[in-house]
């Protein structure tokens, strides 16, 4: 049996995901090559879709160069969601960057080099190269554990006994504690299909076999897969994604590591210099130049375009000119204000030379049906049980005030139900939700009454 080679792994910190406003979008609707009404969690704004997926064709036909999308309209229209569905559309690894304007006056970076950073995050490098492994079906594991080498009363895994198997062959392979480390941490189990790199030792969770415990649970967050094929240990062609932000930090600290051997101090620099980018450039067109790697240009979506001032305009306008550049996507809900930094007035903020080079696309207030349909699919996603009582009245709030505000309540009137010992929410739930917290036409009403009485 080979042996192993080591090198110690760091595995990347987990995305931490939540049910958020825009979850349940999966694409902008299309069903065979036309925009539904109400498909892939958006309901309505069909007009604003058909414009996105003209858009997405433009993209991947690769005729999208030097330009930007900008989406307006009033708010809670869906315009992340428009967002959203469009790097949807453009694949399920596209990278996606939601920035709002207003980080950019509060971070400890240049402005210059936070957009940088931004930029780049929204650029992806799909690399794909031949390794030796070994891939297969965990049959059975068996760790061996060992004292800490600082605490006696603590045992941590010195190693483990892995037998792995495919379709054609089965072997038991002995792996060092950095690799039974990693099983533990990934909890492997059996009838996980795993693959190990014999070069680095680093351990891949790849899904669970079909076929495999299916007596056990009813439901799973494993990827189901097939058993795979051919010798346990093989040469097999690997597939890793980086963003050039990753490749950029990885480079920075490389550096940053042979100036400490040559001089004796290490310092980690706030920003990335020019040089470094540059070496990743290179490195990018040398891997995609060669076949090896696969460039993705993913999204940078800029929520609340009108708070960027002058100096930031400028800067993507350059930035849509780059060789290596993201898809940009602004949205604002303003309409005619005054470009920040400068006292010209203009279009939702946004200087007239760089306005002309955005494709406009824009959002409607929702009717009544819709907001029916957004707020039982919102209430789907949260896991929020609604009378019908409750829906129509939501459905009243969502048309009399707002969208969002009526999405708002949904919580606090599961949980009001939930003290009632009741599963579904009620129009009483939502009445009494309603009274404790006040909508923004109430707000200003209030205001309006007491306006004396407030600090000027």
């Amino acid at each position: 049996m080979s042996s192993i080679r080591v090198e110690e792994v760091k595995s990347g910190e987990e995305e931490r995901r939540r049910i958020s406003v825009h979850s349940h979008i999966k694409g902008l609707g299309i069903v065979n090559g036309k925009v539904e009404k109400i498909a892939d969690g958006f309901v309505g704004q069909v007009e604003a879709r058909e414009a996105a997926a003209m858009v997405v064709k433009i993209i991947k036909a690769g005729k999208f160069s030097g330009k930007g999308v900008l989406i307006v309209g009033p708010p809670g229209t869906g315009k992340t969601a428009l967002a959203i569905g469009i790097a949807r559309e453009l694949g399920a690894d596209t990278p996606f960057v939601h920035l709002n304007a207003a980080e950019i006056y509060s971070v400890e970076i240049k402005k210059t080099e936070f957009l940088m950073r931004a930029l780049r995050k929204a650029i992806g490098l799909r690399i794909r190269e031949w390794r030796r492994v070994y891939e297969g079906v965990v049959k059975s594991i068996e760790f061996k554990y060992g004292k800490h080498p600082y605490n006696p009363y603590i045992q941590v895994p010195v190693g483990a006994t892995v037998r792995l198997k495919t379709t054609d062959e089965e072997k038991v392979l002995k792996v060092p504690q950095e690799i039974a480390a990693q099983l533990i941490e990934l909890g492997i189990s059996t009838g996980d299909v795993i693959m190990i790199d014999e070069e680095t030792g680093r351990v891949i969770a790849e899904g669970q076999a079909q076929g495999e415990g299916e007596e056990q649970y009813d439901i799973y967050v494993k990827r189901k897969l097939e058993v795979p094929k051919g010798p346990v240990h093989k040469e097999k062609e690997i597939t890793r994604f980086f963003t050039l932000h990753d490749l950029d930090m990885y480079q920075a600290r490389q550096q940053g590591l042979v100036s400490a051997m040559l001089f004796g101090v290490f310092t980690e620099e706030k920003e990335i210099p020019s040089e470094v980018r540059n070496a990743v450039d290179n490195f990018v067109k040398e891997t995609v130049d060669k076949g090896n790697g696969e460039l993705i240009p993913g999204v940078l979506f800029v929520d609340d375009a009108h708070m960027l001032d002058i100096e930031t305009w400028a800067f993507f306008t350059k930035a849509m000119e780059m060789e290596m550049s993201p898809i940009m996507i602004f949205a604002t809900n303003r309409g005619i204000t005054k470009i920040r930094g400068t006292d010209i007035e203009a279009p939702h903020g946004i200087p007239l030379d760089l306005l002309d080079r955005l494709i406009i696309i824009r959002t409607r207030p929702y009717n009544e049906d819709e907001v029916r349909e957004i707020v039982s699919i919102r209430a789907r996603e949260e896991g929020v049980k609604l009378s019908n009582d409750a829906l129509g009245y939501l459905t009243k709030i969502g048309v009399e005030n707002s969208l969002r505000y009526a999405i708002q309540l949904l919580t606090p009137a599961q949980i009001r139900a939930k003290e009632q010992n009741r599963d579904n929410v009620t129009k009483d739930d939502v009445e009494y939700v309603r009274k404790l917290f006040l909508s923004l036409r109430e707000s200003v009403e209030y205001v309006k009454q007491h306006e004396e009485l407030f600090l000027k």
